[in-house]
């Protein structure tokens, strides 16, 4: 029997850093966005399911693009990421007004999905094999505390025009992530190397340092075990403004406290992705080679 498995789409970005919200931005050639081509591949590999985390005051207008353009092809579900989506027993700082991060995104569809499931960004093209790769291991894998993470080569994920953050993966001989860190603001050098600023001290990470996107498959399990962590996280951090929830974070705590296993997989896809306007013209032209490659038609739907 088919298995049913669901892609959260994290798409509550304001886009402050390319100046618009990126992820309704035309990037095809007939006005289609990164997340057309994501929920395209999405389907292609078997996916049943699409959920989208999003802003409520671009809610309606996100939704009416997506149901217009994809119709009945696949269930969507829309999900507002609120301040005020708190566990029992909290209170929102009324000065707050930055979103509590990834980690909390994914966890507010937690009424929403109760399968298997892969996570991606709205802004990356994460290619075809790669969503076959992380469904294949959703379908496959019939153990909830094996997760996994698709990893990509840093040298293929940093950007000309300004710094990026990154999950830096570690893992042992088996492949499993041994840990993982959200790492902030890394420029690139000309080698394809990266360098980042950690206790006022330059870090330099290798080219070739296997990194996170943000695509992971997870299970429903996922929900309880981050319910409990972001309390711990509210209680700690939860009054500094710009505190921020990161998966990485939870993923790594999840190992320490050997609830999980995280299988570090590869995709033979290329990334690419849009985090400044100066990127736009790259992705245009990365996506007209692959339909000129017959990757994908000329007109998407």
């Amino acid at each position: 029997m088919k298995k049913d498995t669901t892609l959260l789409i994290l798409a509550a970005g304001m886009g402050s850093r390319y100046g618009s919200l990126k992820q309704m931005d035309a990037f095809g050639p007939h006005g289609e966005t990164i997340i057309d081509y994501s929920i395209y591949d999405a389907i292609e590999a078997g996916f049943t399911k699409i959920v989208f985390i999003v802003r409520a005051h671009f809610h309606e207008k996100i939704e009416k693009l997506f149901k217009e353009r994809i119709g009945d092809r696949i269930e969507m579900v829309f999900v507002d990421q609120k301040l005020k989506n708190l566990p029992e027993g909290f209170k929102l700082n009324p000065e707050r007004e930055k979103p509590w991060g990834t980690a909390h995104a994914v966890l507010v569809a937690k009424d929403v999905i109760n399968e298997p499931f892969a996570i991606i960004n709205a802004d990356d093209y994460y290619g075809k094999e790669s969503y076959k790769t992380v469904n294949n291991f959703l379908t496959q894998n019939d153990d909830d505390s094996h997760y996994t993470v698709i990893s990509y080569l840093l040298k293929n994920t940093l950007s000309e025009h300004g710094s990026v953050n990154r999950g830096i993966c570690m893992s042992d001989e088996n492949q499993n992530l041994t840990k993982i860190v959200e790492t902030l603001k890394i420029f690139k050098n000309e080698d394809g190397s990266g360098r980042y600023t950690l206790n006022e001290k330059e870090q330099y990470l290798d080219q070739n340092t296997l990194v996170s996107m943000n695509m992971f498959g997870f299970y429903p399990n996922y929900f309880k075990y981050v319910n409990d962590y972001f309390k711990t996280f509210l209680r700690n951090e939860g009054d500094k403004l710009k505190s921020e929830f990161f998966i990485p974070f939870v993923l790594d705590q999840m190992i320490k406290d050997k609830l999980i296993n995280v299988k570090v997989l590869t995709s033979p896809s290329t990334w690419f992705g849009v985090t400044y306007k100066e990127d736009k013209p790259i992705v245009m032209g990365k996506i007209q080679s692959l339909i000129d490659q017959g990757v994908y038609p000329e007109k998407l739907w």
